[in-house]
């Protein structure tokens, strides 16, 4: 699927670091570390293919009907491998061309995966944002941008030629429709993750083992229009979501 059509939404996993580094002390005062326990090793490939496979079969029902209850309808997801991704860390959301809700995992993350609970977490993670609506929000937020920025130049740029103008304008649709789709897509993140929480524990799954795998990933920090939270705010989400289970 990926590579033949343009993906909307969805969560990247990138570069999950496989060394193990002792982390910095933490400051007086900071919450706890989910594990102080060394990282995991990866699952050896047949064992991660069957592990896949398992969590598919037990956490996909769960996941849709969370989906009934919460969304209503249009809850049959497709959980499916992309071949052609081969070493690339990554899993997405997304909708096939008649609108029924895909999550598609790489071989890269399957392959990078410490333990059941992380593969669950994940797709519980990818099925929220359907659940959430979040692909046809970010849609409109990007039309909203793209309408807005557009707007303005036209203001800006009024009295000068055709041609720069129409220039002008269009470079301010494609920025505008960037950053409205970035608007909100920390806190599509952050409620992915809630309901992920909820997801993977009723599947049986283990959430805040499962998030042990933003341990491996590289901060996003402060990031200028960045599409994901800094990890202790994931963190700190799955934390108090699985409290209250």
């Amino acid at each position: 699927m990926r590579g033949r059509r343009a993906i909307v939404g969805g969560m990247a996993l990138l570069a999950l670091a496989a060394c193990d580094v002792p982390p910095p002390p933490a400051p007086a005062g900071a919450p706890p570390v989910l594990s102080a326990a060394p990282v995991a090793p990866k699952l050896a490939p047949e064992v991660a293919a069957r592990t896949f496979v398992e969590v598919v079969a037990r956490l996909e029902p769960v996941a849709e009907a969370e989906c009934r209850v919460r969304r209503g309808g249009n809850c049959d997801f497709l959980i499916a491998v992309d071949e052609e991704a081969g070493d690339q860390v990554n899993a997405f959301q997304t909708l096939d061309p008649d609108g029924r809700p895909a999550i598609v995992f790489t071989p890269g993350l399957i392959a990078e995966a410490r333990n059941a609970d992380e593969l669950a977490f994940v797709l519980g993670h990818e099925a929220a944002h359907h659940i959430e609506d979040h692909i046809p929000q970010t849609q409109q937020q990007a039309r909203s941008g793209a309408l807005l920025a557009g707007l303005a130049a036209a203001v800006l740029t009024s009295g000068a030629d055709p041609t720069t103008q129409q220039s002008v304008i269009d470079q301010a649709l494609r920025a505008g429709a960037f950053v409205g789709a970035r608007r909100y897509s920390k806190e599509h993140e952050l409620e992915a993750d809630a309901l992920g929480t909820v997801i993977t524990k009723r599947g049986g799954y283990d959430p805040l083992r499962g998030a042990l795998f933003f341990e491996r990933l590289p901060d996003p920090g402060d990031e200028f229009l960045g599409s994901h939270p800094r990890n202790a705010d994931r963190l700190a989400t799955v934390r108090r979501v699985a409290a209250g289970l």
